[in-house]
């Protein structure tokens, strides 16, 4: 995993918050996101095509990142962190079987407050 995060001291917190984050979906473990999730949080995710769902405020935010990071069918292959200011980009692969075929290359785009998550867009490539 490479990171591209200018090191001025918001850009390297930003890339704190993406790294703890990350590690909820690595780990299968969703404890952290009590403390990663503003109260006033939106999720634009990636499904249903083709504008995905909105999700609005901390409980739905942690309910929706609970049932993907806990899914023990998939797991994700991250590839690298982007930090500029209060803004962040994971880009990843999310896999669910044991093939190339069984995965889809993605990207989240997030901002970070106070640290903690404001918003969070996930994009996924098409066919």
């Amino acid at each position: 995993m490479t990171s591209e995060s200018f090191r001025d001291a918001e850009s390297l917190q930003t890339e704190e918050i993406l790294r703890r984050f990350d590690q909820v979906f690595l780990t299968h473990d969703p404890a952290d996101l009590q403390q990663l999730v503003a109260d006033d949080c939106v999720i634009e995710n990636t499904q249903p095509a083709p504008d995905g769902s909105r999700h609005e405020g901390k409980e739905a935010c942690i309910a929706l990142w609970t049932r993907i990071a806990t899914n023990a069918d998939i797991h994700f292959e991250n590839e690298r962190y982007i930090a500029r200011g209060d803004h962040g980009v994971i880009q990843w692969r999310l896999v669910w079987g044991p093939d190339p075929s069984s995965s889809v290359r993605g990207v989240n785009l997030m901002r970070v407050r106070a640290g903690q998550i404001v918003e969070a867009q996930g994009y996924v490539k098409g066919v």
